[in-house]
């Protein structure tokens, strides 16, 4: 009895050492800020073509990796939609002060599926807890600013898909590919496994399923919901059919576009002269909640950004001006990324922007890399 007990506890103590361990090793890899990760992972993965980075100043090309290769946007996508705001707000469409529902808003939430993105939003955007509406311009601001995936489908349905694509066409980004309602495509694989009668059926339709189709069924989903909302219980079945096989083929058939594309965004968005000045006065109050804070009031002109991920990716578009007139704009898109690498890669990335903003030799060095 004693020798069990002995063993019992020395298989305990061995199970905690090596949990202790492997959580110091986890600690000591994310470790204190990095700018430099960023280079590293670019130089180690440019040959999978799972990363892009296009980066200018001052009108010159700095860096050009894998600029035209496709690779799925997450939330990134969301500044298209932002754009198109602006725009019928500017053509007067729109009211950016009109009070929008909550309870419009929350068709279209899917709990545990946004990183309590729209849950800090309305604490943020809530005076008290009995507003039942928002205007319409904070709406929109907690789509960039939160990054809510709800407030984004509910302004697809406001603004309509096909003014949305269709400034895709303006912008003349010819690779871009359609953007639909990505909340929506959340309950495709619900719906596919209740046809298939199997969770495996239903990943090996999704999988082979043409993305022409699957494109028309997160439409059709979307129409839906505006008709027939889904309850509670509903909302948390489609949450546990969504395991980690769908969500990766969700976040695979994301609507794809080039870093090279997005950095001739920014720079619309950074020069203030591609757009109407009506168009800015929209705009920027989205866009740049960056300069909210009076800190990077003190060096920066003005600055946007967004960014976006998913289990599996992590992108990044932002373009700034300081107070000396430098101008910068940077897109940087991953894909199929271990959870490790996105974790080193959302902690890294806000210092490599901060330290190519900020430092001459550091935007040398960059430069270097990719010249060779």
């Amino acid at each position: 009895m004693k020798i069990a007990l002995w063993i019992t506890v020395g298989f305990v103590v061995v199970v905690a050492l090596v949990a202790g361990v492997g959580i110091w090793i986890f600690q000591k890899q994310i470790g204190k800020e990095d700018p430099e990760y960023i280079i590293q992972f670019l130089k180690e993965n440019v040959d999978k073509g799972n990363v892009a980075a296009t980066i200018h100043y001052n009108q010159e090309k700095w860096v050009q990796v894998n600029e035209d290769q496709l690779l799925p946007l997450a939330s990134a996508v969301k500044t298209i939609i932002a754009i198109e705001y602006a725009e019928q707000a500017a053509a007067g469409k729109i009211d950016p002060n009109q009070e929008i529902p909550l309870n419009d808003l929350e068709i279209f939430y899917i709990p545990k599926t946004d990183g309590g993105a729209h849950q800090a939003w309305l604490k943020d955007v809530k005076i008290d807890q009995q507003m039942e509406t928002v205007p319409l311009k904070e709406v929109t601001k907690g789509m960039i600013v939160y990054s809510s995936n709800a407030n984004t489908e509910y302004l697809i349905h406001l603004l309509g898909l096909e003014n949305i694509n269709q400034t895709l066409e303006d912008l003349q980004l010819s690779s871009h590919e359609p953007i639909y309602p990505i909340v929506s495509a959340l309950a495709i694989p619900q719906q596919i496994i209740q046809e298939e009668g199997s969770k495996k059926a239903a990943l090996d339709k999704l999988k082979n399923m043409d993305m022409k189709e699957y494109r028309e069924l997160t439409i059709a989903t979307h129409k839906e919901w505006l008709q027939q909302p889904l309850n509670a219980q509903e909302k948390k079945q489609l949450i546990k059919d969504l395991n980690m096989d769908f969500q990766k083929v969700w976040s695979d058939r994301l609507p794809r576009a080039t870093t090279a594309e997005y950095v001739s965004i920014m720079e619309k968005l950074n020069t203030k002269s591609h757009f109407s000045e009506n168009v800015y006065t929209y705009l920027d109050p989205v866009m740049e909640g960056l300069m909210e804070n009076p800190n990077n009031q003190e060096w920066l002109a003005h600055a946007g950004q967004k960014g976006g991920s998913t289990a599996f990716v992590l992108t990044m578009a932002m373009y700034a001006t300081d107070q000396e007139g430098n101008q910068t704009e940077l897109a940087f898109f991953a894909n199929d990324l271990s959870t490790m690498e996105q974790i080193k890669l959302s902690k890294n990335m806000n210092a490599f922007q901060l330290k190519f903003l900020t430092d001459e030799d550091f935007r040398k060095k960059v430069k270097k890399v990719w010249s060779q």
